[in-house]
């Protein structure tokens, strides 16, 4: 019988690191060396217990979990990082993987795909959850548009301030005609179809930030 592999599990919610440690230390095929509460505690443990698969949340207080999977790989540290979050945006996803991320599943995934998926990543293959798979195809197939122009972000900093188009025009001495055009071009850029939902992504994506916008 081969040797059970060996898990790091990493969250800042107790309820669900017991969780998750129950789950698979129920399972013979694997072995839960430690828990860790944050990042960095996350990469002490990593360096002390040599786990094969670590089992990361992003979202943390103190070191999050895309500043540690950065440290663990400063450190050379060979585990491999599974990502287990409720986030599935591309501000969150792309990241994680481009700093080394083995793989990215969602908590809400069945416990046949967890386990299934911490087996794939301990071999070395990687692993993502369907919803996040969907994405990142269509970035890949779709055109890099580019960041938003100075303009184009001026548009959605009023927008974001509740401003109407009238009022974007009016301030930015440009016609309605004109705005809409900006819109559309920030909807193109930023995959959405609506006004609330530009804003949102755009905050997503640090291209707005809270108290940035005109506030008139």
């Amino acid at each position: 019988m081969s040797e059970p592999i060996k898990l790091l599990v990493v969250d800042d919610h107790p309820v669900v690191r017991d969780g998750l440690s129950g789950m698979f230390e129920r399972d013979p095929g694997f072995e839960v060396l430690g828990e860790a509460a944050d990042g960095a505690e996350a990469v002490e443990l990593a360096l002390a217990l040599h786990p094969e698969v670590i089992l990361m949340d992003l979202r943390m207080p103190g070191m999050d979990g895309l500043a540690a999977i950065k440290e663990l790989a400063a450190r050379g540290v060979t585990a491999r990082v599974l990502v287990l979050t409720t986030y599935d945006t591309d501000s969150y996803v792309v990241p994680a993987i481009e700093a080394g991320a083995t793989g990215y599943l969602l908590k809400d995934a069945p416990r046949a795909e967890l386990l299934r998926a911490v087996r794939a990543a301990a071999e070395g293959q990687s692993v993502l959850s369907p919803s996040v798979a969907t994405r990142l195809m269509t970035r890949v197939r779709t055109p890099e548009t580019g960041p938003l122009s100075q303009r184009e972000l001026e548009v959605l900093e009023l927008v974001a301030a509740g401003n109407t188009n009238r009022e974007i025009a009016a301030k930015l001495f440009i016609s309605e005609a004109t705005v809409k055009s900006h819109l559309l071009n920030i909807y193109a850029k930023l995959g959405v179809s609506d006004r609330a939902a530009a804003v949102a992504e755009a905050f997503n994506r640090r291209l707005l930030t809270p108290g940035g916008a005109d506030a008139e």
